[in-house]
């Protein structure tokens, strides 16, 4: 793991205030005033982000794409990878040979997470994302192992699109800090709870291989600076 310096710390509390400050520019503006007088930072329950520039280096493929999820956009931030998957196997090029990130920002970031965190914290309604099953605000992470039949695409029949699924077929994920950082204060403004309590429960709750990076602009950035075409997830 990268050693954070004594530059580095400063520097991150003061982009993620930054970030914080600028909230209503992103359409935040509704939520509670909890977020600008909250501490954004704290290193000592910050992910261990290791280290974000090398974990790119995994992008290999012949055939590189970086998908763009800024909102929940219903099933299209998981559809679109495996439709490229799946498009290009049946043109003679397999998964391995393709290299695909998906970035999970703003209201997206939701799919980090794992089920009882979308219980509890209520995220179906917090990132309007709906449970494709019900139509209706998702108490669950409806791409974390989703069942054989839950996606069923007219003409196709069953498609995996699950987090897990696309990860197998060498799908990478990862997840902006910035939007974790505002919307775990938010929600512990708008639920009357600690801080530090919430974004400790909510980083013990993310799913398995999802990286986190500092935000999702710098990560398409990064994406595209390893050769990645970029496709918006919606």
């Amino acid at each position: 793991m990268k050693e954070k310096t004594k530059e580095h710390v400063p520097a991150r509390r003061q982009f993620l205030t930054a970030v914080a400050a600028g909230a209503a520019a992103l359409g935040l503006a509704s939520l509670p005033k909890a977020v600008q007088s909250a501490p954004l930072l704290n290193e000592d329950v910050v992910t261990d982000e290791g280290n974000p520039d090398e974990w790119f280096k995994q992008i290999k493929g012949k055939h590189r794409m970086v998908f763009d999820a800024t909102q929940p956009h219903e099933l299209y931030p998981f559809a679109w990878p495996k439709v490229f998957l799946m498009t290009n196997e049946a043109t003679g090029t397999t998964p391995k040979d393709c290299s695909v990130v998906v970035v999970l920002r703003h209201t997206a970031i939701g799919y980090a997470m794992e089920d009882k965190l979308w219980e509890k914290y209520k995220l179906g309604e917090l990132f309007k994302a709906n449970d494709p099953k019900t139509g209706k605000a998702a108490t669950r992470n409806p791409f974390w192992q989703p069942k054989p039949d839950d996606f069923v695409i007219p003409g196709i029949g069953p498609v995996p699109l699950g987090i897990n699924d696309l990860q197998k077929d060498g799908v990478m994920f990862c997840y902006c800090q910035a939007a974790f950082t505002v919307y775990s204060a938010a929600t512990a403004g708008m639920m009357n709870m600690d801080v530090e309590a919430v974004r400790k429960d909510w980083l013990a709750g993310i799913l398995p291989n999802i990286q986190p990076v500092p935000s999702g602009v710098w990560a398409l950035g990064r994406a595209q600076e390893h050769g990645c075409g970029y496709i918006f997830a919606g």
